[in-house]
């Protein structure tokens, strides 16, 4: 009993940091600004006490996973099928942000006022860079630059190998398995302070923002908010119910800690090692966590898609550019392409939507707005996604059968 208590007095905890934290960033200005050093301070400290153990958590879980799985069949199984449903989904959701931000007229009778920024957008070849690169020359180098892709590549090419060396391989299987233990340890510790790091980092990005900024695009935030949340309910808990055959109301209350700690923190990459304790409390084998989790924060962009569409749509009504729905679609489909391998980090898709606002044909003074009202897009985006990765998980303990 004390176990399933758990998830819910950290949620509870994680909520109360996230409202605090709201209010504390909307007094901040004024009289309150001397604590933003402090804020500042603290904030950092929990990103990077989370930062610290991802690569290693990510890089053990996922070859003690490989191990345990026992053949590479059903590795390749696991890895094929988290494919096939976050590309699935990510299709589902790009369909519909072609057309409703066309149908709900965002942006209509809005007037912009420029903001320069200087962002270099990124570009196509990322994505031939991406495939090129994916094994890496330097795992060392791949590790310090949090490069997620090689990462992945590495510790899967590891895992199968230990598979085909057997006994040989046993001692370096030991260590992995201590290392990931003492991981673990250390992310559970760091847990503990998740309600204080929520707290001043969520307090950080409404301080930055303002709240001016913030209710001029109240309209376009609201309904994106709406159509995230309407689709985190209806298709992840779908996916959930009908192939995870689990209770949908159990498994938001169950990954309520990984969804908040990712909306506060703007990151899924840093929430990965909390959503690996959510999936280990659903009864998710390491075997498919480890590897679907990892996975998830790097292609899975479900909610980008639809920032994406909401935002180009939103831009283009303000700035008198007409879109039609076929340059829509090309944009959408830019943006599966971008996404691939984009770091799950605060502010990654900042330079995508500089590639995605050249092709729309978007003056390139809209940069500036889109920046102060990122974070605001980013945190619903990044906790709808992380919910994307867990439900994927939840429905991969019933579709892939495993040796047991």
């Amino acid at each position: 009993m004390k176990k399933n208590k758990t998830p819910m007095s950290l949620t509870i905890l994680i909520l109360l940091g996230l409202i605090l934290g709201i209010i504390l960033g909307l007094l901040m200005p004024g009289r309150l600004e001397f604590l933003l050093p402090v804020i500042s301070l603290v904030s950092g400290l929990y990103m990077n006490a989370l930062q610290m153990m991802i690569y290693p958590l990510v890089f053990c879980s996922l070859v003690m996973g490989i191990h345990g799985i026992g053949s590479v069949s059903a590795t390749g199984r696991i890895g094929a099928q988290s494919i096939i449903y976050y590309t699935a989904t990510t299709l589902l959701a790009s369909l519909l942000g072609l057309f409703l931000p066309k149908a709900l007229g965002l942006g209509q009778g809005v007037t912009i006022e420029m903001v320069e920024a200087g962002v270099d957008a990124t570009k196509f070849t990322s994505l031939l860079d991406t495939v090129k690169n994916l094994i890496p020359a330097n795992p060392a180098a791949s590790f310090a630059s949090g490069n997620m892709l090689q990462v992945l590549a590495f510790a899967v090419i590891v895992g199968i190998t230990c598979l085909t060396l057997g006994e040989k391989a046993e001692p370096f299987v030991t260590l992995t398995a201590s290392i990931n233990e003492i991981a673990v340890r250390i992310v559970s510790a760091v847990m503990r302070f998740t309600p204080i790091g929520v707290f001043c980092s969520i307090a950080s990005v409404v301080y930055s923002n303002g709240t001016e900024t913030v209710v001029a695009l109240g309209t376009v935030l609201l309904a994106l908010y709406i159509t995230m949340f309407l689709y985190a309910l209806i298709v992840y808990g779908g996916i959930v119910r009908l192939l995870g055959k689990y209770s949908v109301g159990r498994f938001f209350s169950k990954v309520m800690p990984a969804a908040l700690n990712a909306f506060g923190t703007c990151s899924s990459s840093a929430t990965l090692p909390i959503s690996k304790r959510c999936a280990d409390e659903i009864g998710v084998p390491n075997e498919i966590s480890s590897l679907a989790l990892p996975l998830g924060a790097t292609i899975n962009m479900d909610a980008v898609s639809i920032v994406m569409s909401f935002m180009i749509v939103f831009f283009a009504n303000a700035c008198g550019v007409e879109i039609s729905f076929g340059l829509l679609a090309v944009v959408l489909l830019s943006n599966t392409l971008l996404s691939i391998g984009t770091p799950g980090v605060p502010g990654g898709a900042i330079a995508s939507f500089a590639a995605l606002a050249a092709i729309a044909g978007l003056p390139t003074g809209i940069m500036g707005v889109y920046i102060s009202v990122n974070t605001m897009c980013d945190m619903g985006a990044t906790c709808c996604n992380v919910l994307g990765d867990l439900a994927c998980s939840v429905a991969m303990k019933e579709t892939v059968k495993l040796e047991k």
